[in-house]
């Protein structure tokens, strides 16, 4: 096996503008999906790359922070790196000067993630495998090597995440055939808030044929009546035996999600996601307790293991959406996939990267960590631009075979 050595990092602000209304939510209204991209270039020729999602404005400030961040990986064999990648990780997320920028959130804590899955997919490159075999074919200790648990040690400490992979390692065949069946995916494509209403009837048609069984709308419009006529327009395309989910982009303040959630709950969504301040845990807590047995859903905007951890301790969320471009990248969201599972809460990824790397972890979660099988966010808007798209047939995520992490974009393919 080839050691290779990182000669070099670079970054590159790539972006890709959307169809009209595609992406749009009730506080995001963009038309562009970008990606700041770390780049690790090897003696060998090998090249890692890690991607972060962003909107556009101040995606070169995080290609910036990738820079400064990444100094000390050059002259570094990836072997020696991922070896000790925790304690690593955390070096970099404690950097003496940027760490005051953050601590652990923001456009700093973007760049640690761009960088960790850039070393990830670079990892499982060089061994020639793709980065659900890569970790699945770990030792539990090599595994748990590459997690930082500090700040997490009173809920997930080294000797329990190893005992937890211990105690899975028995049963994992059976889980193992999720491998030939793929993952179930959910269609969040049909839903977007600038979408006509004639526009979400088509796509919804189209999705069910093409076998999707979940769905997701945008919420939070200016008109509440719009939002309620949208989800029961959305209930009766979908018929009572499929899943439907509701998503505000933390929209109301608590007053309203307490109204609006419980308007939305007569339709018998399996989720309403995101609909308040992400900080605001005893608003999740309350909310929570006021709509069951209609489930919160959270993560794309929840920044770090340590936050995860406490609204996972108060029982503020029942779907844990845990990004690899949000926190700090394929390391971090192992490590809450870790708790999610003392806690048993799915994941279910909120898919900044396209759903490229979280299908590899979806994948290892399932038979490494017995965790249930729910679904994958399917948004399908910059399949064109990845060298090895992610395969999504009848609603399913096939198992990806090609060696990395699937990050690898055309327009850097040669750079």
């Amino acid at each position: 096996m080839h050691d290779f050595i990182i000669q070099s990092v670079s970054t590159s602000d790539a972006r890709f503008p959307l169809p009209p209304g595609a992406g749009s939510d009730s506080i995001h209204e963009t038309a562009e999906y970008c990606f700041a991209v770390a780049r690790l270039k090897t003696d060998g020729g090998l090249q890692g790359t890690g991607i972060v999602l962003t909107l556009g404005q101040g995606n070169q400030v995080v290609c910036k922070a990738i820079e400064l961040l990444s100094e000390r990986l050059v002259g570094t064999s990836i072997e020696d790196l991922m070896a000790d990648f925790g304690r690593f990780s955390r070096e970099m997320a404690d950097h003496p000067s940027l760490r005051w920028l953050g601590p652990h959130k923001g456009v700093v804590h973007l760049a640690l993630a761009s960088i960790t899955n850039a070393c990830f997919d670079l990892w499982a490159k060089s061994r020639g495998v793709p980065l659900w075999k890569l970790l699945l074919d770990l030792s539990p200790e090599q595994l748990v090597r590459v997690l930082d648990l500090s700040y997490v040690e009173d809920v997930l400490d080294e000797k329990r995440a190893i005992d937890m992979l211990r105690e899975k390692q028995a049963s994992r065949a059976s889980r193992e055939r999720i491998l030939q069946t793929g993952y179930p995916g959910y269609d969040t494509s049909v839903g977007w808030m600038d979408y006509s209403d004639d526009k979400v009837r088509e796509l919804t048609k189209c999705a069910l044929d093409q076998g999707f069984y979940a769905f997701k709308l945008k919420v939070g419009s200016a008109e509440e009546s719009r939002d309620l006529r949208r989800a029961a327009m959305l209930r009766e395309l979908a018929g009572n035996d499929k899943t439907i989910m509701f998503d505000a982009n933390q929209h109301w303040n608590l007053p309203d999600a307490l109204r609006m959630c419980r308007e939305l709950s007569k339709f018998s969504p399996l989720w309403i996601e995101e609909p308040t301040h992400p900080d605001d845990l005893l608003a999740h807590v309350e909310l929570s307790e006021a709509i069951a047995p209609v489930k919160i859903a959270a993560g794309e905007h929840i920044s770090n293991r340590v936050l995860f951890k406490n609204f996972l301790k108060s029982s503020a969320l029942s779907f844990i959406q845990v990004d690899c471009t949000r926190v700090a990248g394929i390391s971090e969201f192992l490590t809450v996939s870790f708790m999610a599972k003392l806690f048993n809460r799915p994941v279910v990824p909120h898919v900044g990267d396209m759903g490229q790397m979280h299908q590899h972890l979806m994948f290892f979660n399932h038979i490494a960590l017995d965790h249930e099988v729910a679904f994958l966010e399917h948004i399908p808007h910059l399949r064109k631009h990845f060298v090895h798209p992610a395969k999504v047939s009848a609603g399913v995520y096939s198992t990806p075979q090609d060696p990395g992490a699937s990050t690898d974009l055309k327009v850097n393919a040669e750079a």
